[in-house]
């Protein structure tokens, strides 16, 4: 029987997310705070539910990918009454450890869970070759091991929380790491550098300049600040507390983290 499969949040990530479960022949039912984003996923087969209880009712597997910790709360507490008792849920946005273990403890006891937060963008969403870090107890990875392989290639990290905190570690330095080549950039312009981007794209610092430049791309000024602020509640980091400074001063919070950190830049 094809497995029935809620998925709440339909922001950049989570619609080619949910595309990718549908064309995979996933009984899928999807529900976004903002209702016209279900559309298009409706008309390759997909349900739209009204409320996340209404999605998840009868679901074997519920899935969220949404913004920050606060709005995934919000969708637990709706959701927990209305959860199979059998069923597990998939925490895949980026809420950092101690969001995870919030959500865990809203919701009933009996229902599996796994924290499967990931790394790409949206061109990988959409191709499903994002990295899939999956934190649970082998039962709940092992139950849902085919559905997160649709998204990529998936990395069990260890038990509970495990994904959400290498989640964390890994975003926090790339995050940070594209500010400080932003900055890197800028000097090698002020000093009059032949070709500028060139000469990082040629160096150790070519991955990080990569996604500085990053076309198709969408990891928001918003978001990545956001991510920053979440490493920076479980540990005093001041670079990154910088970075993060940056992030929110970039003049469009909606643009792409490298376009964002190079409008920051153009303005010094």
């Amino acid at each position: 029987m094809t497995t029935k499969v809620a998925f709440l949040g339909l922001g950049a990530m989570g619609a080619p997310m949910a595309v990718r479960l549908v064309r995979a022949g996933y009984d899928v039912v999807v529900w976004n705070r903002t209702a016209a984003r279900a559309e298009p996923l409706t008309t390759l087969g997909a349900t739209a539910a009204a409320t996340p209880a209404e999605a998840v009712a009868g679901a074997e597997v519920v899935v969220t990918m949404l913004s920050d910790p606060a709005a995934v709360t919000a969708v637990a507490e709706a959701v927990a009454p209305a959860l199979r008792p059998d069923a597990v849920l998939v925490e895949m946005s980026t809420i950092g450890p101690d969001g995870t273990r919030h959500v865990r403890e809203l919701i009933p006891a009996s229902v599996g869970m796994v924290d499967a937060p990931v790394m790409g963008s949206v061109d990988r969403a959409a191709s499903g070759a994002l990295a899939v870090l999956a934190g649970g107890t082998p039962r709940d990875l092992a139950r849902v091991a085919d559905l997160l392989a649709v998204f990529g290639t998936v990395t069990e990290c260890g038990g509970p929380g495990a994904g959400s905190a290498r989640k964390l570690v890994l975003i926090s330095g790339i995050v940070a790491g594209v500010t400080v080549v932003g900055e890197t950039l800028a000097l090698a312009e002020r000093l009059g550098l032949d070709d500028p981007r060139a000469v990082l794209e040629a160096s150790p610092l070519s991955g990080l300049a990569a996604r500085l430049f990053a076309d198709g791309v969408d990891f928001s000024a918003e978001m990545a600040g956001k991510d920053l602020r979440l490493a920076g509640e479980v540990l005093d980091l001041p670079v990154m507390a910088a970075a993060r400074q940056v992030l929110e001063s970039a003049p469009d919070q909606d643009a792409d983290l490298g376009a964002a950190v190079r409008a920051v830049n153009q303005k010094r």
